[in-house]
């Protein structure tokens, strides 16, 4: 893109290189071509985010939810505005289809909305006292300001959950966003900084990520994290937070099982699952990877699910009729190559894909894996790629003792018309999400997050808004 733009650090209501003139620089995943650079901060840099940000939490949290809420609403409208010009820039650092750039943007102005009308509801009570002449009242007020950390996957969508409960809250933000897709979230802040969001109640840093994490979670100005990525680093993050005991957010790694009954509308959960795989290359926490399909139907769903994967249309974001873009960074396609390889080692067969496609650009195949044994490690580590595994199993018993098996928790997904069956798997699935016969995960007035290594706390609903509040007691007597 000729005019994809140099990326700055937003510290203060400034928009500025970091203090020792270094950049990073910015690849176009369908051609591997640099399209651009982004500035990369320094600790002198983080010192002023920090200041900032203390001045920015005093301002935002002194003003009214009514106030914020009205600001937050015209935040969404400008982005709703600029859909076309950021998707642009989204698609081209990030490589997804222009199609899903848009609903990216569209969902994120979505929660900024949402999210605006939770801050005008951050209630406390008043309780029954047991003796006359007391009060006793609980009060919510914003613990203050936020360190956020977030992925390339969806370089807006998770710093708009993040950002949009923080702001309803009261809190102020640093956020750290990614370096591989830099614009697309500096664009995303800049709608708050025009809707009118004082200086310093946002701030964005890029930079070696271990060290700007390391120093701004022990921060005294910190107050509370919130980190979307991998199980392995989120654990690290979360050790480091209670070690300065600073409130944590941790959205992690998912795996997620698929379990297709016998009884089940095979037709249907075929339309909605092989989208749902190749969205976004498949680079989504919550992406089906691990499918469980009872013998009696298992031919015949791989037929179709092979029939509807070969149709998946790869190509550059930004070309007309794409459904699947490139693979995001060039880690992807190796780490993807390996895994594959593991599985056909183990005993896994291909039934479609398995290659990378063209000779430029991080491309993939939409991929199809059968009779893969538990032994491969594509069973136990998270592809992130188009990649489909499909096992089968004799009992319902069999597939979650298998969807179970893994410490993570995050999405699953389960198709059966019988009212029994999806009793057991609401007792009995161990993960923080569960979606039966549809998929319908991610709406902003839902609970997003996962159980056991796949992280706590949750980025949706009404419960989102209190991990951002201090509840205190007030108990008075006349």
């Amino acid at each position: 893109m000729h005019d994809y733009p140099t990326t700055r650090l937003l510290i203060d209501g400034e928009w500025r290189t970091g203090a020792d003139g270094d950049a990073l620089p910015v690849l176009n995943p369908a051609t591997e071509d640099e399209i651009g650079r982004v500035a990369c901060a320094t600790l002198a840099d983080l010192d002023d985010a920090l200041d900032a940000t203390v001045r920015g939490f005093e301002i935002w949290s002194a003003t009214s939810p009514f106030n914020r809420s009205g600001l937050m609403h015209r935040a969404s409208a400008l982005l709703r505005e600029r859909t076309e010009v950021i998707a642009a820039l989204m698609t081209a650092e990030q490589g997804k289809p222009l199609a899903q750039a848009r609903i990216e943007l569209h969902s994120a102005a979505d929660t900024i909305d949402w999210f605006a009308e939770e801050a005008r509801r951050t209630y406390g009570m008043v309780v029954p006292a047991r003796v006359p002449g007391v009060t006793q009242m609980t009060l919510k007020q914003p613990v203050g300001p936020v360190a956020a950390f977030t992925p390339w996957n969806f370089p807006v969508m998770q710093i708009a959950r993040k950002m949009s409960a923080a702001l309803a809250a009261g809190c102020s933000m640093i956020v750290k966003a990614p370096e591989e897709t830099p614009a697309s979230p500096a664009a995303f802040i800049r709608c708050f900084e025009d809707a009118g969001l004082p200086a310093g109640v946002l701030g964005l840093v890029y930079g070696d990520p271990a060290e700007i994490s390391s120093y701004l979670i022990p921060h005294p100005a910190i107050a509370k994290i919130s980190f979307t990525g991998s199980t392995a680093i989120g654990k690290q993050l979360a050790g480091l937070a209670g070690q300065h005991m600073k409130r944590a957010t941790m959205e992690l790694g998912g795996h997620a099982p698929v379990i297709v009954a016998e009884d089940a509308d095979i037709d249907a959960a075929v339309a909605a699952l092989v989208p749902a795989k190749y969205r976004n290359a498949g680079q989504v926490c919550i992406s089906p990877t691990r499918f469980l399909v009872q013998k009696r139907v298992a031919d015949r769903f791989v037929e179709a699910f092979v029939n509807g994967s070969r149709a998946i249309r790869t190509g550059p974001g930004d070309a007309d009729g794409t459904d699947m873009g490139p693979l995001a960074n060039s880690r992807r396609p190796s780490a993807i190559e390996e895994m594959i390889a593991d599985a056909t080692e183990h005993g896994g067969k291909i039934a479609l894909g398995g290659r990378r496609l063209g000779n430029k650009g991080w491309f993939f195949e939409p991929t199809v894996l059968t009779d893969v044994p538990d032994t491969a490690r594509i069973m136990t580590d998270e592809p992130f790629g188009p990649v489909a595994v499909i096992n089968r199993f004799d009992r319902i018993d069999d597939a979650l003792a298998e969807a179970n098996r893994l410490p993570i928790g995050l999405a699953s997904y389960a198709f059966t018309t019988s009212g029994r069956t999806q009793q057991i798997l609401r007792d009995r699935m161990r993960a923080g999400m569960l979606s039966i016969n549809h998929i319908g995960l991610g709406l902003p007035e839902l609970p997003f997050g996962g159980i056991r290594d796949s992280g706590y706390g949750t980025e949706g609903g009404p419960e989102a808004i209190d991990a951002y509040l201090d509840h205190r007691l007030v108990t008075q007597l006349h």
